[in-house]
C-alpha cells in the first residue's frame, strides 16, 4: 500500500493519533489544556469553560463527596503510601489536596468510597494484600469527625471476594455496602461492622457478546438518591484492555431493596471508537453541582498515554422527563461549560520541592512501604535525607509523585555516602522502571525494570541528575554544577510502561531512591511541564 493511502487508513481507524502524532478524529490542531504552576495543565481554561482532564494523571476510581458548598474526592491509590489522599474544590473544576487519610500500609487500595453520615466521615476502603504472603481481598473502614483527620486506624471488615463498596442509606435509615458483582451487605449503624453475609440484589445489564471488552466484571456500584428513585451506578466490561471496553451502566428502584429496572438507554458512558480522545471511560459517581445541577466524574485513559493511568473526567449529566439521568457532553474531548463561571482559582500543587516544609503525603509517596519506611526520611536544612534500603530501586521502596503531564522534565541535587547508590526513577512497579543512578564510582541505568550498563562516573559522590520523559522518549542529563550538563549515552522509549503491558493498574511516577548502606541526601527537586 502507498505510504499516503496507509496513512490515510490508519487515521480513519483512529491509529494516526498513536502512529503519526495526529490529532484523533482528524487533521485539526488538537485541543490544549491550560497552563498552571510549573506549566502543569489544567482543566479551567479561564473563559468560564474547562477541558478535561480536572485531575490529570493517575487518579482512577474518583470517589466524590459534596459536603454543603464543598466537594471533596479521592481516588485509589494502590502501593502508594500515605495513600487516599482527599482532594478539596468549590466548582468541580480546581482542587487542592487536603490530606492523605491513610498511613499504615494494609495492602493495595482499589475504589475506596468516601462518605459523610451523621456529621461523620467514613472511608470504605477495599485492598489486596501484597506485602503477606499469598493475596487476601477484604475491605476495611476509617473515618474522622472533621475532612482533615485525625482519621481513625483501619477497622477490618472482613469482605472477602468483593471490591468497590459503595455506601447507600435505605429508607428506612439502615446502612449497606453495595459491592462488586451486583451485591450488597448490610452495616451496623455505626458503619464500623456488618451485619449478615453479602447478598446478591442486581442482575447488571450486559452488552452484546460482539463487543471488544476486558471482561464482564461488574464494579464501582455507587447509590445516588434523587427524587422518587434510588440510583445504581455500575461499571462493566473490564477497567483496561480494550480502549472499547470499559462503560457505565445504570439501574433504579424506588427501594434501596429493589427491584432494580435497568436504564433503557445503558450504556450510558462507552468509548465507541479508537479514535476517541478518552478510552475505557468508566466507574462513575453523580454529584450535584453548586447551582443545582448535575454532573458526573469518572475516569479515563488517554488516548496514545496509558503511561498516566486513569485520569479524572467531568461530565454534564441531565435528567429527562421519564426520571433518568443521562450523561452528555460526549466524547469530553471539547470545552465544556463550567459548573460555576468564577474565574480560575488555583489547582494542583507545584511538584518542586526545596525540602523545607512537608510535602510527604501530599506530594510524595512510599511505593509498599514497610512498616518502618518514613523512618528512613528526614527533612533538615533544605536536605531530604533519605536512608539506603535494598539493592535495587525494586528493592529500596522509591518515593514518587504523581505528573499528569504528557512531557515533562525533573532534575535533583543528589549526594551519596561511601557505600550508597542513587538516583531518578520513572517507576511502574518493582518490576517494570527506568532511569539513571550512580555509586562512587559508576553509573547504573534502570531499563526495563533491571539494572544494565556501568559506564565510569566521573563526578564521584555528588552530582546534579535531570530525567527528561517527551512524550515517552526519556533521555537523562547529569551535571557537576547545575550549569553545564551533558548528555547520558543511553535514551529510552517508554509507552509500554503501562497496565496493558504489566497489570497492576498504576501509571508511570517520576521518582528517587536510594539504596546499599548509609544515606542519600537530596537537594532542590525541580519539575518542569515541557
Amino acid at each position: 500500500m502507498p505510504k499516503a493511502s496507509r496513512r490515510d487508513a490508519l487515521k480513519s481507524a483512529g491509529l494516526g493519533a498513536l502512529l503519526f502524532g495526529l490529532p484523533a478524529g482528524g487533521d485539526a490542531a488538537p485541543l490544549t489544556a491550560a497552563r498552571g504552576v510549573e506549566g502543569q495543565r489544567r482543566a479551567d481554561l479561564g473563559d468560564g469553560t474547562f477541558l478535561n482532564p480536572i485531575m490529570a494523571g493517575d487518579h482512577p476510581d474518583p470517589s466524590i463527596l459534596k459536603d454543603g458548598a464543598d466537594y471533596y474526592m479521592t481516588f485509589s491509590t494502590f502501593e502508594a503510601y500515605p495513600g487516599l489522599i482527599i482532594w478539596h474544590s468549590r466548582d468541580l473544576v480546581n482542587w487542592q489536596p487536603v490530606t492523605a487519610a491513610l498511613t499504615r500500609n494494609i495492602g493495595s487500595v482499589w475504589a475506596p468510597e468516601l462518605c459523610k453520615h451523621k456529621d461523620r466521615y467514613y472511608l470504605y476502603i477495599p485492598t489486596k494484600q501484597t506485602k503477606a504472603p499469598g493475596s487476601r481481598t477484604t475491605s476495611w473502614v476509617i473515618w474522622a469527625d472533621d475532612i482533615t483527620g485525625p482519621w481513625s486506624e483501619p477497622v477490618d471488615l472482613n469482605l472477602p471476594d468483593h471490591i468497590d463498596p459503595g455506601h447507600a442509606v435505605g429508607e428506612d435509615g439502615s446502612r449497606w455496602l453495595f459491592l462488586s458483582g451486583g451485591d450488597r451487605v448490610r452495616l451496623a449503624d455505626d458503619g464500623l461492622s456488618t451485619l449478615g453475609a453479602p447478598e446478591h440484589v442486581y442482575d447488571p445489564w450486559h452488552y452484546p457478546e460482539d463487543w471488544d471488552v476486558e471482561s464482564f466484571s461488574p464494579e464501582g456500584p455507587k447509590v445516588t438518591r434523587h427524587g422518587e428513585y434510588y440510583y445504581l451506578i455500575l461499571a462493566v466490561g473490564g477497567t483496561a484492555g480494550p480502549p472499547t471496553g470499559h462503560m457505565v451502566i445504570a439501574a433504579r428502584s424506588h427501594s434501596i431493596n429493589g427491584p432494580w429496572e435497568q436504564h433503557p438507554r445503558n450504556p450510558l458512558v462507552h468509548t465507541a471508537s479508537l479514535a476517541e480522545k478518552w478510552w475505557s471511560r468508566g466507574h462513575a459517581t453523580l454529584v450535584e453541582g453548586p447551582k443545582g445541577d448535575w454532573w458526573g466524574v469518572y475516569h479515563g485513559y488517554e488516548n496514545g498515554f496509558w503511561t498516566l493511568g486513569r485520569q479524572t473526567l467531568l461530565a454534564p449529566v441531565t435528567w429527562s422527563a421519564d426520571g433518568w439521568f443521562d450523561f452528555v457532553g460526549g466524547d469530553l474531548s471539547q470545552p465544556i461549560s463550567k459548573p460555576l463561571p468564577d474565574p480560575a482559582t488555583p489547582h494542583g500543587l507545584a511538584l518542586s520541592d526545596d525540602f523545607t516544609t512537608e510535602k510527604y503525603g501530599r506530594q510524595w509517596n512510599f511505593f509498599n512501604p514497610a512498616a518502618d519506611e518514613t523512618g528512613r526520611l528526614r527533612r533538615e536544612n533544605g536536605v531530604l535525607h533519605l536512608a539506603a534500603r535494598g539493592e535495587t530501586p525494586s528493592s529500596s521502596a522509591p518515593l514518587l509523585c504523581v505528573a499528569g503531564d504528557q512531557a515533562y522534565e525533573f532534575e535533583c541535587d543528589i549526594e551519596i555516602d561511601p557505600d550508597a547508590r542513587a538516583g531518578l526513577l520513572l517507576f511502574y512497579d518493582s518490576n517494570l522502571y527506568c532511569g539513571l543512578g550512580f555509586d562512587e564510582k559508576t553509573f547504573i541505568t534502570h531499563q526495563y525494570g533491571i539494572e544494565r550498563g556501568r559506564p565510569a562516573n566521573p563526578h564521584g559522590r555528588r552530582m546534579k541528575l535531570r530525567v527528561r520523559n517527551n512524550r515517552h522518549i526519556v533521555s537523562f542529563h547529569t551535571s557537576a554544577d547545575g550549569q553545564n550538563w551533558t548528555r547520558f549515552d543511553r535514551g529510552m522509549e517508554v509507552s509500554g510502561y503501562h497496565h496493558n503491558v504489566r497489570g497492576g493498574f498504576l501509571m508511570l511516577r517520576p521518582g528517587l531512591y536510594a539504596a546499599g548502606k548509609g544515606e542519600a541526601r537530596f537537594r532542590n527537586f525541580t519539575y518542569r511541564a515541557l
